[in-house]
């Protein structure tokens, strides 16, 4: 990576200007961590803003300019966040679409934002886009695994091909506070709304939550969900851009849990689902009611445990509980948005799991210049060109 100013006495007014001052002052630290194969290959602060470095001059050549929008549809990993950074990197913005979210609703949504630059993470993906009917200036994907030699675009790039190739002349950072970073689309009410989330809201919320649990570098942190809510961008990215901590991706949805779990996460950033999905899988694994051992559990479980409750209950029951869930070491269990049923909060609150609630503020709204229209307008649309 070239030499890059870094302003100590001022606050960096963006995202990208936070990565550059993590790798000036801890650039050996690791930054990121992801699973593949069964081991977890690290990144340091140096090479993430290297990456990301790369990934915008990639971008700037084909076209990507301030005021453009990334939009990404990929599974955690590594390479989207460092995409997002790159888009912000040239004063754009990233929209993060859930590659979970169904694609009778997704597929009319991307037909009515019409993205012109697209990261995708593979195939499934890019039949989105084909049935969608939208031709991108730009599409890039992060697994080649069951593409055709002839792709489903014309001129789709593989992301390795973008960070390989050779760099260009240095770019500046530039200070983006009074540009959007993420843009969120949703259907509500038979039409698309969005959230538009700038860099300083998102410092500034970030920043709050670094102030008020403590947060640092020796945090690590578990980013097991997609980056597709403002929530995670605000709670999650913010926080590990500013404290310099650890972010871990997991190997893939099926690994997320056992990989918590190997991990030992200090902090995690969780959705209800993320929490009900836990308690699920808890109780699960309790023995059968009426037996001499689950009678033993309830007994831990209790809400106002007496002093004979917490010291045994926490060694027989609530210590082995936390390990199989994978908060052995959590200090700062976050939940983003809403609140988790009062089941679920009463459970993590037995095991002795302080869940904060953080909500998500930012406005949805419909967009002045969109045109109102409704997945059952866009399947009759695609019907009647059938």
């Amino acid at each position: 990576m070239g030499t890059f100013t870094d302003t100590p006495d001022e606050a960096p007014a963006g995202l990208p200007q936070w990565l550059v001052r993590q790798a000036h002052r801890h650039g050996t630290d690791i930054a990121l961590r992801h699973k593949y194969l069964g081991i977890w290959q690290v990144r340091t602060w140096r090479q993430v803003a290297d990456e990301v470095h790369r990934l915008a001059i990639a971008l700037q050549a084909r076209g990507f300019s301030v005021g453009a929008t990334l939009t990404i549809i990929s599974r955690p990993r590594p390479q989207a966040l460092l995409a997002a950074l790159a888009a912000q990197w040239l004063g754009g913005a990233a929209s993060l679409l859930d590659p979970l979210q169904p694609s009778s609703e997704q597929v009319p949504l991307l037909a009515a934002i019409q993205p012109e630059f697209v990261l995708v993470e593979g195939v499934e993906q890019m039949h989105r886009l084909r049935a969608a009917g939208i031709s991108p200036r730009v599409i890039t994907y992060l697994d080649k695994r069951g593409l055709a030699d002839s792709l489903l675009f014309a001129g789709a790039q593989d992301y390795q091909g973008w960070i390989a190739e050779p760099p260009a002349d240095e770019l500046a950072v530039p200070g983006p506070a009074q540009h959007t970073a993420f843009v969120f689309y949703r259907w509500a009410a038979q039409a698309i709304e969005q959230q538009r989330v700038s860099h300083g809201e998102l410092l500034q919320e970030g920043l709050r939550l670094v102030e008020r649990e403590g947060l640092g570098r020796q945090e690590e942190a578990l980013a097991a969900r997609a980056f597709a809510s403002a929530g995670q961008a605000r709670y999650l990215l913010a926080p590990w851009l500013i404290a310099g901590f650890r972010l871990n991706f997991p190997e893939n949805l099926a690994t997320r849990d056992r990989d918590r779990r190997e991990l030992g996460p200090t902090l995690v950033a969780g959705t209800h689902e993320t929490y009900g999905r836990l308690h699920k899988r808890a109780l699960e694994r309790l023995p059968e009611p009426g037996t001499l051992s689950r009678r033993l559990v309830d007994w831990a479980l209790t809400t106002h445990p007496g002093p004979l409750q917490r010291y045994l209950g926490d060694w027989l029951v609530r210590r082995p509980l936390r390990d199989v869930l994978g908060f052995s070491r959590t200090r700062a269990p976050l939940l983003v948005g809403d609140a988790l049923p009062p089941g679920t909060q009463a459970f993590f609150e037995a095991l002795g799991i302080k869940v904060c609630h953080w909500g998500d503020s930012a406005q949805w709204e419909i967009p002045s210049n969109a045109v109102k229209t409704t997945t059952d307008d866009w399947v009759e649309s695609q019907s009647q060109l059938a």
